[in-house]
C-alpha cells in the first residue's frame, strides 16, 4: 500500500450559500490523499493511478458544480476519485478550505475534511 498526495490545488468556482459567492465566485484550495491497494512492482503507469488524472477530475468538476456547500464538494470529490479506478484505490481523504468567507472576522479559511 502507499499513498498519492496532491497538495494546495487551487481553483476558482462559482459554489456558495450566498447568490453573491455564486456569481462573483471565489478561490478554493483542495488537497487530495489517495490509498493505493497495491504496491508497484514495474515502472509501469498501469500498476498504480495517474495523479495527473486525479487533478483533471477535480478540476472539472469544480468548473461544473454550482454547489452550495464545500461539504457537497468534499463528498463528491471523494466518489468521483474512488469511481475512476476502485479496483486499485483503497481509501481517499479530500481537504477543501473556502478562502473567501463572507462572514465577519479574521481566518485564512473554513475547511472540510472527508475520509473515506
Amino acid at each position: 500500500m502507499f499513498k498519492i498526495k496532491l497538495n494546495n490545488m487551487f481553483f476558482y468556482s462559482h459554489i456558495g450559500v450566498f447568490e453573491e459567492e455564486k456569481k462573483l465566485g471565489q478561490k478554493l484550495a483542495i488537497d487530495l490523499c489517495v490509498t493505493i491497494k497495491n504496491s508497484v512492482k514495474a515502472d509501469q503507469l498501469d500498476e498504480t493511478v495517474s495523479y495527473a488524472h486525479f487533478y483533471q477530475i477535480i478540476e472539472t468538476y469544480i468548473q461544473e458544480t454550482r454547489a452550495d456547500l464545500i461539504e457537497t464538494l468534499a463528498f463528491d470529490i471523494v466518489r468521483l476519485i474512488k469511481n475512476s479506478s476502485p479496483e486499485k484505490i483503497d481509501l481517499v481523504k479530500v481537504n477543501v478550505r473556502k478562502l473567501q468567507l463572507p462572514i465577519e472576522g479574521f481566518m485564512d479559511s473554513a475547511e472540510i475534511e472527508l475520509e473515506a
